[in-house]
């Protein structure tokens, strides 16, 4: 089984924090680890007082440092976002040797996929898309690692998908609309991309911006969201549905589902999907 950040921003932790924290990870789960990175989003990231910029140089500069350090060499850079001198990982324990930490970069964008495709062991595709984005996202992805003169097949690329599984199907995806209602919200550009009509995110835009309390706004716009936009960009309904939908996926071109359950029992949600889709 293997563990990992799913994901963690590149802004808020200095790399040899994340190096240290790696390193102490694999000596508790050996070979096991996945070090996920992501650039976040707004607008959380400026109401927590971030500012993100250079998103792709940034996100070069931690991960290969954060690679270096995993391997226990001596880190110097002075770029534009990592600044290290003379910086190496000094192991307390018996286990003195290199870390083999998969890197992921989270990517949404056409310019992060190709930067994962070429610096990174693989890309985790952002979930709320389509089966559709997915597969344009192969050709991001390959542009990037020919540049590294490697092949789409070197590229680990699971795929985070929304899941929502019931055998009352209406059940299922009432569950799935109110973060879909909120990512329409929150992230428009993407939804649009995805195949979400405007009139739609214009609608949800105007309940959220209104005075009511949040959990109404919310309930007003997840009636909004109907079926077919729920089984579009998630994986919700009937254990069948949910199970042929992150097929799809697979098919698109992602390698393997990593998914994220509505469902609050989960180990019911772990049976439904214990033996493969």
């Amino acid at each position: 089984i293997k563990l990992g950040s799913g994901v963690m921003n590149i802004w808020t932790r200095n790399v040899a924090t994340i190096a240290s924290t790696f390193f102490t990870l694999d000596e508790i789960a050996p070979d096991r680890m996945i070090c996920g990175l992501g650039i976040w989003h707004e607008p959380l990231a400026t109401q927590v007082g971030i500012h993100r910029h250079k998103h792709l140089l940034a996100m070069r500069e931690v991960l290969m440092s954060v690679r270096e350090l995993l391997h226990l060499e001596t880190v110097n850079l002075q770029g534009d976002y990592v600044h290290l001198t003379n910086v190496k990982i000094d192991p307390t324990t018996s286990r003195k040797v290199p870390r083999d930490v998969k890197m992921m970069i989270a990517a949404t964008g056409a310019k992060m996929m190709a930067l994962a495709g070429e610096i990174g062991d693989g890309v985790l595709l952002n979930y709320l898309v389509s089966p559709a984005y997915t597969a344009d996202a192969m050709t991001q992805i390959e542009i990037g690692a020919k540049q590294a003169r490697r092949s789409l097949d070197e590229i680990e690329r699971p795929q985070l998908i929304v899941c929502s599984v019931d055998n009352n199907r209406h059940r299922a995806l009432d569950l799935a609309r109110p973060l879909i209602a909120q990512y329409i919200y929150q992230q428009p550009a993407m939804m649009r991309a995805n195949g979400i009509r405007q009139e739609l995110i214009d609608d949800v835009a105007h309940i959220f911006r209104s005075s009511a309390p949040a959990q109404q706004q919310i309930a007003e716009a997840s009636q909004l969201i109907a079926d077919e936009t729920v089984q579009q960009v998630t994986a919700s309904g009937t254990p069948d549905e949910c199970k042929a939908k992150i097929r799809e996926y697979i098919s698109a071109g992602a390698t393997y589902p990593v998914l994220y359950p509505l469902n609050t029992d989960i180990r019911s949600f772990i049976d439904t999907f214990a033996h493969g889709y």
